[in-house]
């Protein structure tokens, strides 16, 4: 254990060592650090993380990212430790980009930085909670590198029909280039992204310990099932809310998509593209090309996880 020593600056206290359980140091404080409270949550953006991570966090023995003052009280956006996903091309392209994905073996992993992402979170938490989650869009591709950083932790990643996904995202898509850098991707490149993000993660799940990959279509079709999973995962003592869940806007999206079968000339092209380049790889994950909001019954999941 950790000396038992006061801290004069003001720094990690007593309480706050007693509360990780295993020491790391950083800036000559003591860190302790217990894994397995941790709990974090990833998936693409527009797939449904923040509200299940909100909803996740409204639960007793769990604490969330809050009063952050930062996007969605993502946790990226407080940490020095690994580049946020801006710097990798930002939402609809980071997961192209071989840095963004980090690994057990990322240079990155050690107890300094494992106790330098504590320090920058803990004071947005809860401590007295027994889990503490962390929420951000690259975690799903994270997996492996925050497992060797707090072993026995938990990763909960969202996933949502593709389309669903791509369509959403054009609210955010630049004509050309945002002022902060970003550029447009196309509806093809969009889809081309979630493919190559979910099968990077489809690579990491045989390593993982405590993986659960949820549908967003099965949470929205059956809460209590899939909350249950996730309840069993966390060893909560009582159910999470499943009437909090709320359905998204698939019918929207299905419009739009319907739409461009018979509308201009470069609508329908983009259409056929994607229907015939990106088809078959879509339904390894259970969804129909043509059907946004559905999402089929799979006998095995792709990440051979629950």
């Amino acid at each position: 254990m950790c000396p038992s020593r006061p801290d004069p600056d003001g720094g990690w206290g007593l309480a706050q060592r007693h509360a990780f359980g295993v020491c790391a140091t950083v800036d000559d404080n003591e860190v302790m650090l217990d894994g397995s409270r941790y709990v974090f949550v990833g998936g693409l953006h527009r797939s449904g993380t923040t509200p299940l991570a909100r909803l996740l966090a409204e639960h007793p023995e769990i604490s969330g990212l809050s009063g952050t003052g930062v996007a969605e009280d993502e946790g990226q956006h407080l940490q020095d430790v690994y580049p946020r996903i801006r710097a990798h091309g930002g939402m609809g392209r980071f997961a192209n980009a071989p840095a963004a994905h980090l690994t057990a073996e990322s240079a990155l992993v050690s107890d300094r930085n494992a106790a330098r992402l504590v320090e920058t979170w803990e004071p947005y938490w809860d401590l007295r909670k027994r889990l503490l989650l962390e929420k951000s869009p690259a975690n799903m591709i994270m997996g492996g590198f925050l497992q060797a950083l707090f072993p026995g932790s938990a990763l909960i990643v969202v996933m949502r029909h593709p389309l669903a996904v791509a369509l959403a995202m054009q609210k955010w898509n630049p004509l050309i280039v945002a002022r902060n850098g970003r550029r447009r991707v196309s509806l093809a490149g969009l889809v081309a992204h979630w493919l190559h993000a979910h099968e990077l993660l489809r690579r990491d799940a045989p390593g993982l310990t405590r993986l659960r990959v949820l549908r967003y279509e099965d949470l929205v079709a059956a809460p209590h099932a899939e909350l249950s999973g996730i309840a069993e995962l966390l060893g909560l003592s009582s159910p999470l809310a499943a009437d909090a869940v709320r359905p998204g806007m698939g019918d929207r999206y299905q419009r739009q998509w319907d739409a461009m079968a018979t509308g201009n000339p470069i609508q329908r092209h983009v259409r056929r593209t994607i229907e015939t380049r990106f088809g078959d790889a879509i339904a390894e994950y259970g969804y129909d090309i043509r059907r946004i909001g559905e999402a089929l019954p799979l006998a095995r999941t792709p990440f051979g996880v629950p």
